[in-house]
């Protein structure tokens, strides 16, 4: 629902920004030159460049990616206009160049630029938690990521190219925290990226948990199925995790929760009641939208994805005001439990991220006993 008011909140700005957008570059010297003799047609001219945009990048990209886009334009001239307005009532001075709508075209140019990196390079974050519990070891080396969205900005070879990024790290264990494919994802994608997990060796294996996109909302619209995603995941050994949990060689627990959009999600308190306290215990739950009961159980650690970091700066506030996510990115802690969202080795639906970075995440839990 979020998302839903969200986009419909762009589209609005959107038409908005299309009328004001027409007037600016109605602004361009040589656009006014043609008005003196063809009005209408200078009106015309103002219109095509702007059309030519949003055809481009949706037909290019996507829509969603086109209204993005479009907006950053809107944001970036209404800025450099209202700057260029107070410097020419100060200094008393005449427009006779478009300056301020030649350098928004410009900065949003460069300002996507650098999303497009930021959403297509896949950067390393590290964590160091500590606990009182016993490990079994002197250290667990965790390395998670979520929110793959195959498609956007990964397809299956990318995914795979990252894994061997990820196996590299010598990882104990590998968390996926959900969304690894979405409803546009294709079949040898999804494949592809199962057998790159499956070819990952680690000491305690991979585990899975799904995301609101996994199921799909138009499943129709894909050439797999939600259950052929789980029955390809476990053909490559992934542990697949549906409100349940699993001890791992008698030394710590992993719960993985259904995603929240699933009805038939269970409480996490009747989840974890049956669990043995003194071990450490990790949760993945896609969504960071439970921290107060998560909290509130024997949990060490608190795994998420689901909110890209905020991909587009702002949204992540918006999520937070709108209580749609109790955290947007980073690590925070709230009863003893570490809680950790990433900002996700890929995006959904738009290849820019302005508001965060495509990560995953190092996590090194040591026991505070042996360090000292």
């Amino acid at each position: 629902m979020f998302w839903l008011i969200l986009f419909i909140l762009l589209i609005a700005l959107s038409l908005g920004g299309f009328i004001y957008l027409v007037t600016r570059v109605h602004r361009f010297s040589f656009i006014k030159k043609l008005a003196e003799k063809h009005k209408a047609l200078s009106w015309i001219v103002s219109v095509i460049p702007l059309i030519a945009l949003l055809a481009i990048s949706t037909l290019a990209i996507n829509v969603w990616s086109a209204i993005v886009i479009f907006l950053h334009l809107v944001f970036f001239w209404l800025a450099f206009d209202i700057i260029a307005s107070h410097f020419r009532r100060t200094y008393k001075s005449e427009q006779k160049l478009n300056i301020e709508g030649a350098l928004a075209i410009l900065f949003t140019f460069v300002y996507l630029l650098s999303g497009w990196k930021f959403a297509h390079t896949v950067y390393r974050t590290d964590y160091a938690i500590q606990s009182s519990k016993e490990l079994g070891q002197d250290h667990l080396k965790i390395v998670g990521f979520a929110d793959s969205h195959l498609g956007i900005t990964l397809n299956g070879e990318q995914f795979a190219a990252e894994m061997q990024k990820i196996q590299a790290e010598e990882p104990d264990i590998v968390l996926l925290a959900g969304d690894f494919v979405d409803d546009d994802s294709c079949r040898a994608d999804m494949e592809t990226a199962c057998k790159a997990l499956g070819k990952l060796k680690t000491k305690y294996g991979v585990y899975y948990v799904d995301g609101n996109h996994d199921k799909g909302y138009f499943e129709s619209s894909r050439d797999f199925t939600y259950d052929e995603v789980i029955a390809k995941l476990e053909e490559n050994n992934v542990v697949v995790l549906r409100d349940e949990s699993i001890l791992v060689d008698d030394k710590f627990y992993v719960v993985g929760r259904k995603d929240k959009s699933d009805e038939s999600r269970m409480p996490v308190a009747d989840l974890t009641k049956d669990i043995d306290d003194s071990k450490f215990t990790i949760i993945m739950d896609h969504q960071p939208n439970d921290y107060k009961n998560e909290s509130e159980t024997c949990a060490d650690l608190v795994f998420s994805g689901h909110t890209h970091g905020g991909h587009i700066w702002p949204a992540g506030f918006i999520g937070l005001m709108t209580g749609a996510n109790d955290a947007v990115y980073g690590a925070e802690e709230g009863n003893g439990t570490a809680f950790i969202v990433t900002s996700g080795i890929s995006g959904w639906a738009i290849p820019f991220k302005t508001g965060t970075k495509s990560e995953y995440v190092v996590m090194d839990i040591h026991n505070k006993q042996q360090d000292q």
